[in-house]
């Protein structure tokens, strides 16, 4: 990248968390372009600085603008941030590739794994577009697109093999509301982020049936320690799991009614069958996608996470919530670890 001109990001695509980071990519002085399916999109963020579908309310900067074109979005970006569902990325980044320039680096947004083949995002995008692993960047952290968008203080790690290129991104987001920290620890990064969502659907539920805040608690808990044992068994630092992108996202996504996991969790807390929940989320919940994956890594590794476990079995409809509570509270006593 030249130093006379500013880094050149395209984020792909225009929902809440792509527009948020967008939007923090503009305010650090980044120059941002927005890829986004619906023209009434672009032409909204164009022509009047809003997003219409998200966030219509919040003026984006100026700088900020949009397409319908990738090839057009990826065109000389120094970086690619992608914000799409965990589940469609394979065959989003298959048309995407051959717009991707030899010297950008790829920042994955996204919180899950992929269901069959148990791949992390990052390993998605090795696979399917041939960019090295010290070229693909993860940001993760206790973000809330909307209290983001509203410039409320927040912090993220940004996670990459190469901690210059993770140091090069660090620049390009920092702003006076929006804290980043870097990492190598790329896999630890992305296991916390996809793994709480399990944990804050099991929350949800909790308090969608009035458990109290003693289960909240120890939901948060034990999550955080089934999430700790699946990432060092795949080479995580357990350290990565007590810092912002383990414990610090956890908690954000368990205790705030922003949360669309949560809330997922507190429709079917409420009793709505999985289908109902997701009519009224009307958003992506990764953690619903990505239970089954997760556990599926756990067994491979011989790990063993109740939580993730009885939340996979719920979502699909082979225990009711009395007998997921009862499986989870009826567990042998053991020490603490």
């Amino acid at each position: 990248m030249s130093r006379h001109r500013s880094a050149r990001a395209a984020v792909l695509s225009a929902g809440s968390w792509g527009t948020a980071v967008a939007k923090v990519l503009a305010d650090a002085g980044t120059d941002v372009i927005v890829h986004a399916r619906r023209t009434e999109i672009t032409d909204g963020i164009n022509a009047r600085h809003r997003n219409p579908g998200y966030f219509p309310d919040v003026e984006l900067p100026a700088s900020l603008t949009a397409t319908t074109d990738p090839a057009s979005a990826l065109d000389g970006a120094d970086y690619l941030v992608l914000s799409i569902p965990a589940q469609s990325l394979r065959a989003n980044l298959a048309a995407w590739a051959p717009h991707i320039g030899p010297a950008t680096v790829i920042v994955s947004l996204m919180k899950g794994i992929e269901l069959g083949s148990g791949l992390r995002a990052s390993q998605v995008i090795t696979e399917v577009t041939g960019v090295s692993a010290d070229r693909v960047a993860v940001l993760s952290g206790p973000n809330l697109a909307a209290e983001i968008m509203a410039g409320q203080p927040a912090a993220a790690t940004v996670a990459c093999p190469d901690e210059a290129a993770a140091q090069c991104f660090q620049r390009a987001c920092h702003t006076s509301y929006f804290r980043p920290y870097t990492s190598t620890d790329v896999i630890g990064c992305e296991l916390g982020g996809a793994v709480k969502n399990v944990i804050a659907l099991a929350v949800g539920i909790a308090s969608g049936r009035g458990l109290g805040d003693n289960a909240d608690a120890l939901l948060i808990t034990r999550g955080l320690a089934e999430t700790t044992r699946l990432a060092v068994a795949m080479g995580a630092h357990p350290a990565t799991l007590a810092g912002l992108a383990g414990l610090g996202d956890l908690v954000a996504t368990c205790t705030s009614p922003l949360s669309r996991n949560r809330t997922f969790g507190t429709h079917l807390g409420h009793g709505l069958s999985v289908g109902q929940a997701t009519a009224a989320t009307r958003q992506t919940t990764e953690g619903v996608k990505s239970a089954e994956a997760i556990l599926a890594l756990a067994q491979a590794h011989g790990v063993e996470m109740p939580i993730t476990e009885v939340m996979s079995a719920l979502l699909h409809e082979k225990v009711t919530l009395d007998q997921a509570a009862a499986a989870l509270m009826q567990r042998p006593a053991k020490p603490e670890r």
